[in-house]
């Protein structure tokens, strides 16, 4: 005797057990997992400040936020100097809404301790939220059923 659709053996995906409701062939399209990350667009056309050096810790650098008030950077932002030369990517965000800082994992060949306190990094301006994001608790959630 066989389960019922709806539990096991892949219920409700077309009867076969397979995804893709039983088609004989696989998911065609363009790349495979993740297709797309990892693309390297190239330096930002415009950078604003973003924060200033604190200090090193365990290979990355530890930055407090400039604009706290405003805006936030996003997960793996890319972080450039001022001639958008690329230094790495935002890793971490942390501390109490008043003193946000963030810690950037340098790309290879870019060594955290080289750089003094009060060194100013830069964000693309695409890739700045604003603080309200996290502020403001209307909004809703996601798009549940």
């Amino acid at each position: 005797m066989r389960p019922p659709m709806s539990m096991g053996r892949g219920g409700g995906r077309g009867g076969r057990g397979a995804r893709g409701g039983g088609r004989s062939f696989g998911r065609g399209g363009r790349g495979g997992r993740g297709g797309g990350r990892g693309f390297d667009d190239g330096p930002p056309a415009e950078v604003v400040e973003v924060g200033k050096v604190m200090h090193e810790c365990e290979s990355e650098m530890v930055c407090i936020l400039s604009h706290s008030e405003t805006k936030i950077p996003y997960f793996n932002a890319p972080i450039f100097l001022e001639n958008k030369q690329k230094l790495g990517k935002v890793d971490e965000i942390f501390g109490p809404l008043t003193k946000i800082m963030f810690t950037v994992k340098p790309d290879a060949g870019v060594l955290a301790k080289t750089f003094q306190k009060d060194d100013i990094m830069y964000v693309g301006t695409d890739k700045l939220l604003p603080m309200s994001r996290f502020t403001n608790p209307s909004g809703g959630g996601g798009g549940g059923r």
